[in-house]
C-alpha cells in the first residue's frame, strides 16, 4: 500500500478507542487496522516532531525542507553534513548578512577555505571634527578563493552566493584562482 511504511506500528490503535461493543466486531477492527497502517507515518512524525525541527538528525529531504524556512538554497552537490551545517547556522548567518564578517562566514562554509576579502569600505573615529574619511568613495570588494584546485569551486553558485550576502548598492567580483 502507497504512503505506508511495512512493520511500523502505532502506539495509539484505534482499535482500542471504539466503544466497547465494536471491540468484538472483526470488521470494524480490521478497518480501525487498516487505518492504523494509514496513519502510522503521521503519528510517528507527530511524535518525534522536536526531531525533524533539528538539522543535524532530521532526514535529509527534510533538511531540504528546513533550508526553505531559513531561506537557505542548498548545493545538491554539498556532503550531507555541509548541508546540515548550512541549515543549522543559517539564522546566526543571518544576523552578519552584509557585513564582511557575514560574508567570509558564508564563504568559508561553502567553500571549505578563508576567503580574502577587500573592500573599500571602513569605520573609524576622529577625535576633531573634520577627520579623514576612511575607504574610498566608490564601494567595491572583492572576494578571492584560493583552492588547490578551482574545480572544486562552482564560480557560478559561488557569484551567487556572494550576491545574495553582499548589500545591493556594493559592486563586487570573485575570484578563484588556484594555491
Amino acid at each position: 500500500m502507497r504512503g505506508t511504511v511495512d512493520g511500523l506500528g502505532t502506539p495509539r490503535p484505534l482499535g482500542l478507542g471504539l466503544p466497547g461493543i465494536y471491540h468484538e466486531d472483526e470488521f470494524a477492527q480490521r478497518l480501525a487496522a487498516a487505518l492504523d497502517v494509514v496513519l502510522a507515518p503521521v503519528l510517528s512524525a507527530l511524535d518525534n516532531l522536536p526531531s525533524y525541527l533539528d538539522p543535524a538528525i532530521a532526514p535529509l529531504d527534510f533538511v531540504e525542507f528546513l533550508a526553505g524556512w531559513v531561506g537557505v538554497e542548498l548545493d545538491e552537490t554539498w556532503p550531507e553534513a555541509r548541508q546540515r551545517q548550512l541549515v543549522a547556522e543559517a539564522v546566526r548567518l543571518y544576523r552578519w548578512r552584509g557585513t564582511a564578517r557575514g560574508l567570509r562566514e558564508v564563504v568559508l562554509l561553502y567553500t571549505g577555505v578563508e576567503p580574502e576579502i577587500e573592500d573599500s569600505g571602513g569605520v573609524a573615529w576622529s577625535p576633531a571634527p573634520g577627520g579623514a574619511l576612511p575607504g574610498a568613495a566608490e564601494p567595491s570588494l572583492v572576494v578571492r578563493v584560493r583552492v588547490p584546485d578551482v574545480t572544486m569551486v562552482n564560480p557560478a553558485r559561488l557569484e551567487a552566493l556572494v550576491r545574495a550576502a553582499t548589500p545591493a548598492h556594493v559592486p563586487h567580483r570573485v575570484e578563484v584562482v588556484p594555491t
